[in-house]
């Protein structure tokens, strides 16, 4: 039976830059052998299928595939997702759309853009000076090129290192058999002035993503990390997706102690899918 299907460009409003998601509505009587295959075979970084909820607080429940396996969490999907159900005459029944999935609820808003509040990190802090010189074999670079690292998991494994500038993000050339068993994030400045603040770069091998165009769950992790450490302001956007050509723009806003992850959802493909 065919189920209703969108495919949504997340951070960028041009149709061929940012980073599509493909969601299935209606996908309750789905196995996970098929959500998986469809996954593997759309092969983009994430796909998604929505599904009835299961707590009375939350709006709809999502599960979101990776061409390697499935995540408990993920940014550019939550936010692709949510713009799908809305416009297919969802409504929130509440001031936020709220999304359950693995790591359990996510709030959304609604401003001039749609915007994910950051989850809490299931791992944060110093990484050790072992796995530090494992993720720079991995980066190719050697480890006094890294000015700061630090744990970013939110559900989807991330682990980042910030470098000395935004063009060391983008001069990397990775090693991506040297990635067992890290899912790495990269970021570097922009100088003053700059259309953008900080620039970064999301690898993730393991998950069949050699690098991901733009990627919600890192930056709300970098997020955390770095304006609380006051590297970065509380408001700023940040790009990603240039080494790909892909000019992801992610806005990240600090209200009442909350960090919200924004950007721009565009419905690229709108029909129907037989699975």
């Amino acid at each position: 039976m065919p189920l209703p299907f969108r495919q949504v460009n997340v951070f960028s409003t041009d149709p061929v830059l940012g980073n599509p998601v493909a969601v299935v509505h209606d996908a309750d009587g789905l196995t996970d052998e098929q959500m998986a295959a469809f996954a593997r075979w759309t092969n983009l970084s994430e796909t998604t299928f929505l599904l009835r909820p299961t707590s009375d607080q939350a709006d709809y429940r999502l599960r979101i595939f990776t061409p390697g396996g499935e995540l408990p969490f993920a940014g550019h999907p939550t936010l692709g997702s949510a713009h799908a159900w809305l416009e297919a005459g969802g409504k929130a029944g509440r001031e936020h759309v709220v999304q359950e999935c693995g790591v359990g609820l996510v709030r959304l808003r609604r401003t001039d853009r749609l915007a994910f509040a950051a989850p809490p990190l299931i791992r944060s802090g110093a990484v050790d000076d072992k796995d530090l010189d494992r993720i720079a074999t991995a980066l190719r670079i050697d480890q006094a090129d890294v000015v700061d690292s630090q744990w970013v998991d939110n559900g989807a494994g991330w682990v980042a290192v910030r470098l000395r500038d935004a063009d060391a993000v983008l001069a990397l050339d990775p090693d991506f058999t040297a990635f067992e068993p890290f899912d790495i994030g990269v970021v570097g400045l922009h100088p003053a002035g700059a259309e953008t603040r900080a620039e970064v770069r999301g690898f993730a091998p393991l998950f069949g993503i050699p690098e991901d165009p733009v990627t919600g769950s890192l930056n709300a992790g970098l997020a955390q990390w770095l304006t609380d450490d006051g590297t970065l302001p509380s408001s700023y956007v940040a790009s990603q997706g240039t080494a790909l050509g892909r000019a992801g723009r992610v806005h990240i806003d600090t209200d009442d102690g909350t960090i919200w992850v924004g950007g721009a959802t565009v419905t690229t493909i709108d029909g129907t899918v037989s699975l």
